[in-house]
């Protein structure tokens, strides 16, 4: 079943999110579970925030160049628009965006709102001068706001 953006919940669309921005970090020693809560972590940050990056975790995530699984241009979204439950890793990352989204789980990013991977050959602009709160996986957390 194809879904539409529109027709998603908070939680669907935090656990796709984290699904296209965490999958391959699941198997990896230094990732798995972990660096699902994680993304879940920045995206939470982000919400509980309250400013132009959203006011809901829908916005947040659906920010346009946010969160590069979401952008039209790329090769993840058919991928999170046609998973579904009966894939067992897009489950797990349903059951972590319920509890990231509740406060469950700790925030093992250290209050991050910002994160990208080790994969970039250059890192971001953004990143230059910021302060490191975490490595998990092959993602780098840094918290951001309040950086002028």
């Amino acid at each position: 079943m194809k879904n539409t953006i529109e027709a998603l919940n908070d939680i669907d669309i935090m656990a796709r999110t984290i699904y296209g921005e965490a999958r391959g970090e699941y198997g990896r020693v230094d990732g798995g579970l972990a660096a699902l809560i994680a993304v879940g972590n920045v995206i939470t940050n982000r919400a509980q925030q309250q400013t132009w990056f959203g006011r809901t975790i829908r916005d947040v995530c659906l920010k346009p160049y946010q969160f590069s699984c979401w952008n039209a241009n790329d090769p993840n979204l058919p991928t999170l628009l046609h998973v579904t439950g009966a894939n067992p890793l897009f489950a797990e990352c349903v059951s972590v965006a319920k509890s990231v989204s509740l406060l469950t789980y700790p925030d093992l990013t250290k209050g991050a709102d910002h994160y990208y991977s080790n994969d970039l050959h250059v890192p971001p602009k953004w990143a230059a001068g910021a302060h490191e709160c975490a490595r998990i996986g092959k993602h780098r957390f840094f918290k951001l706001s309040g950086k002028k």
